[in-house]
C-alpha cells in the first residue's frame, strides 16, 4: 500500500481503452493555445480559432491510456455542437483567463449552470489560463475558487496554466485524465472529509477477505500478500513497519498485537486520498473486481446460465446452506431472528442493504421487534434470486459466498413439462394476484406475512409478500405472491412472456361489490386468453373476499358458475363449486389460520386431484 501504482495494477482502468477531453469557455480565454502548447510544447504564434481533434498517445502519462482533446467555439452558431461534445465527454476543461476577472465570474453565471441543465455527469476540471498575465495583487487560487467548487460539487480540481511559459500545461490533462480513471466523487466527501459509505462497505469485504486468519486484524504476511495482489511488488518489513507506525501515531485503534485493523485500514485509504493519491484506492478497489460505481463488475456477475421463460432459477442446497450459516453468525443474541440492525451488519460488505426498499422492504413475516426469521429470511433470497438472479449472486458474494454463479443456482424444469408430467422438484413457486382496486388483494398478501391489512402503505405498485410453506407430507415450499395493481394489468399482458414465470393465477373479487366481480371475471378471461394465445397458460382461481360481509345477490348468482374459494374474513373455509367450463376441473382449501394462508403445491401446478385427498 506504500508503492506507487504499477503499469500492471493500472490494468482495467474503469474499463477505458481511451478518455475524450472537451474543453470550453468564453472567447480568448486560451483554450486552443492551450491545446497547442500541450501537442507541440511551445506557445504558437498563429492559432486556429478552433483546433482540430488532438491525440496523445497511450505512454504520454504513467496509465497509459490514450487521451483525445476536443477543442470547441463558443459562438451561438457553434453550440448544438458544442452541446453535443460535452455529453459525448469523459471529462470537461473549463477555462477562463486570469487576466479577465469578467470570465471568472462567468463560470458560476453561465458556464456551470448551463453544463448542470445538460445533466452531464462528467467531471470539471476549471483551469485558469494566462497565468504569466495574472495580477500579482490578486487572491490565491485557493480563495477565488472556494466557493465555486463549495457550490459546484461536480468541479473535481482547479489548477492555473500557461501556455506561454509552459508551467503546469500537461498537467491540466493529466488531473482531466485522472478524474475520469480515478474520480474522486465515488470515494470520498469533500465537504464531511471523510470515505463515503459504499466506499467504507467495499474495502470493509477487501479486508475481510485478506484477513486469512479471521482476527479481525491483517498481520505483516497479510499486508505483504495484500500488497502483491494489488500492487504486484512485496512490501519490506520496514515499509510495514512505516505504515503501521503511520497509523498508530494518527489513530492508536488502527493498530493492535495481531496487526492493522479494520479502522486502521480504512484510515490509511481516506489518507491516501486527502493527500491526491487517489490511484491507490482505486487500484485495490478494482482488483477485487469493483467499478466506477463501487459495484462488483457486470462482467463478473454476469448469467451465464440459459433458460427458457418458463424457467427459473433457485438457490441451491449449497447456498441455502452457507445461508443458514450466515444467518446464524449475525443473530448475535440467538434469539433465532435477525433484528434489523443485525443485518444491517450482514450486508454491511455489501453497496447498500438491497433489501432496505421495495420490493424486498416489506416482503416476508417479521416479529414484533421487525426481527426476520431464518425462514423470512431465505424466503426473501428466493424472491430476490427468481425476480434478480444477478443482484441475487452479486449480494451472496458481497457476504461472503466464495462459489461460482453455476454452484449457486440451479435451473428448474419448464412449467409446461412440470404440468404435463404433474411432478416437480422445485422449491419456489410464484402466485399472480389480479384485482379490482378495493378487492382485498393487499389484505391477502399482508395476512400471509402475519401482518395487518393496515399495515401496507398505500401503493399503485407491485407488492411481493414471501413464506414458507409446509405441505401435507411436512416438507416446506416458498410461495412468492406478486400482487398485479388493476392498472397495470395490460401493460403486463402486452408482454408475451408475462405469466411463463407464474405457477397460479388468483383473481379477488369484494364479493359486497358487483363491479368488483365483474372485474375479476373479466381479467380471469383476459389473462387465460392470453395465456391460451402464447402457451403459457396458468391455472386460475377466483377467490371472493369478505365473505362474512352481505354479498352482492348478482355477484352471489354468476359465482356459481365458477369455482369460488371463499375468502372469509374470520378464518371460515368454504365451499367450493363447479369451476368455469373452460378451465380444467380442480379442487382444494384455502386455509386461514391466524391470518397465514397455506396453498398446496397441488393447485399451483394445477394437477386433478379429489377433494377427498386432502379431507383426510
Amino acid at each position: 500500500m506504500a508503492g506507487a501504482t504499477s503499469p500492471a495494477a493500472s490494468a482495467n482502468l474503469a474499463g477505458k481503452s481511451g478518455v475524450r477531453v472537451v474543453v470550453i469557455g468564453d472567447p480568448g480565454t486560451g483554450k486552443s493555445s492551450l491545446v497547442v502548447a500541450l501537442a507541440t510544447e511551445q506557445f504558437p504564434e498563429n492559432v486556429p480559432r478552433v483546433m482540430p481533434p488532438t491525440r496523445l498517445p497511450a505512454d504520454y502519462f504513467p496509465d497509459r491510456v490514450p487521451i483525445t482533446i476536443i477543442d470547441t467555439s463558443s459562438s451561438p452558431e457553434q453550440k448544438p455542437k458544442l452541446i453535443a461534445e460535452c455529453q459525448a465527454a469523459d471529462a470537461v476543461v473549463l477555462t477562463y483567463a486570469c487576466d479577465r476577472p469578467a470570465t471568472l465570474e462567468r463560470l458560476s453565471s453561465f458556464w456551470l449552470p448551463e453544463l448542470r441543465r445538460l445533466q452531464l455527469k462528467t467531471p470539471v476540471i476549471v483551469v485558469g489560463c494566462k497565468l504569466d498575465l495574472r495580477d500579482e495583487q490578486q487572491v490565491s487560487l485557493e480563495q477565488v475558487m472556494a466557493p465555486i467548487m463549495q457550490s459546484f460539487r461536480e468541479i473535481e480540481t482547479c489548477i492555473e496554466c500557461s501556455a506561454l511559459r509552459q508551467i503546469q500545461v500537461p498537467e491540466v490533462f493529466y488531473y482531466a485524465q485522472k478524474a475520469v480513471l480515478h474520480p474522486t466523487a465515488p470515494l470520498f466527501d469533500q465537504e464531511a472529509q471523510s470515505l463515503k459509505p459504499r466506499c467504507v462497505r467495499a474495502l470493509k469485504r477487501i479486508f475481510i477477505l485478506c484477513d486469512n486468519d479471521k482476527d479481525g486484524a491483517l498481520s505483516d504476511v497479510e499486508l505483504n500478500d495484500f500488497q502483491v495482489r494489488c500492487f504486484s511488488a512485496p512490501l519490506q518489513h520496514t515499509e510495514i513497519s512505516g505504515v503501521k507506525r503511520v497509523v498508530q501515531e494518527k489513530l492508536p485503534e488502527g493498530v493492535n498485537d495481531n496487526g492493522l485493523t479494520l479502522t486502521g485500514f480504512l484510515f490509511l485509504h481516506a489518507l491516501f486520498i486527502e493527500k491526491g493519491r487517489l490511484e491507490t484506492t482505486w487500484t485495490v478497489l478494482r482488483k477485487f473486481g469493483y467499478d466506477n460505481d463501487i459495484k462488483l463488475r457486470d462482467d463478473l456477475i454476469a448469467m451465464p446460465i440459459k433458460r427458457a421463460p418458463d424457467q427459473t432459477l433457485e438457490l441451491t442446497s449449497e447456498v441455502v446452506d452457507f445461508l443458514r450459516g450466515i444467518f446464524n453468525m449475525f443473530d448475535i443474541d440467538n434469539d433465532g431472528a435477525l433484528l434489523p440492525s443485525e443485518l444491517e451488519e450482514l450486508f454491511s460488505t455489501a453497496p447498500e442493504n438491497p433489501w432496505s426498499s421495495d420490493p424486498y422492504k416489506d416482503s416476508a413475516e417479521k416479529n414484533v421487534l421487525g426481527g426476520l426469521s431464518l425462514e423470512g429470511f431465505l424466503s426473501k433470497w428466493a424472491l430476490m434470486t427468481l425476480r434478480d438472479p444477478a443482484n441475487s449472486y452479486a449480494n451472496l458474494v458481497y457476504v461472503g459466498y466464495p462459489g461460482e454463479f453455476s454452484s449457486a443456482f440451479t435451473v428448474t424444469r419448464k412449467r409446461r413439462v412440470d404440468r404435463k408430467k404433474q411432478q416437480t422438484l422445485r422449491n419456489v413457486f410464484q402466485c399472480y394476484v389480479f384485482g379490482a382496486r378495493g378487492s382485498g388483494k393487499t389484505s391477502l398478501l399482508q395476512s400471509f406475512i402475519g401482518r395487518q391489512p393496515s399495515d401496507a402503505l398505500p401503493s399503485n405498485s407491485e407488492r411481493f409478500a414471501t413464506n414458507s410453506v409446509e405441505l401435507p407430507d411436512g416438507t416446506r415450499k416458498t410461495l412468492i405472491l406478486r400482487e398485479i395493481p388493476e392498472g397495470d394489468v395490460r401493460s403486463l399482458l402486452s408482454d408475451r412472456e408475462s405469466l411463463a414465470p407464474c405457477d397460479v393465477a388468483v383473481f379477488f373479487y369484494d364479493s359486497c361489490d358487483e363491479y368488483s366481480w365483474q372485474r375479476a371475471r373479466d381479467l380471469l378471461v383476459q389473462v387465460a386468453t392470453h395465456g391460451e394465445n402464447t402457451g403459457y397458460e396458468v391455472p386460475c382461481l377466483i377467490v371472493a373476499a369478505k365473505d362474512d360481509l352481505d354479498q352482492c345477490a348478482q355477484a352471489l348468482q354468476e359465482s356459481t358458475r365458477v369455482s369460488i374459494l371463499a375468502f372469509n374474513s374470520v378464518g371460515i373455509i368454504s365451499q367450493l363449486n363447479p369451476y368455469w367450463d373452460r378451465f380444467a376441473v380442480i379442487y382444494s382449501y384455502l386455509y386461514i389460520h391466524y391470518c397465514k394462508l397455506l396453498y398446496h403445491l397441488n393447485v399451483l401446478l394445477g394437477f386433478r386431484f379429489t377433494k377427498k385427498t386432502y379431507e383426510q
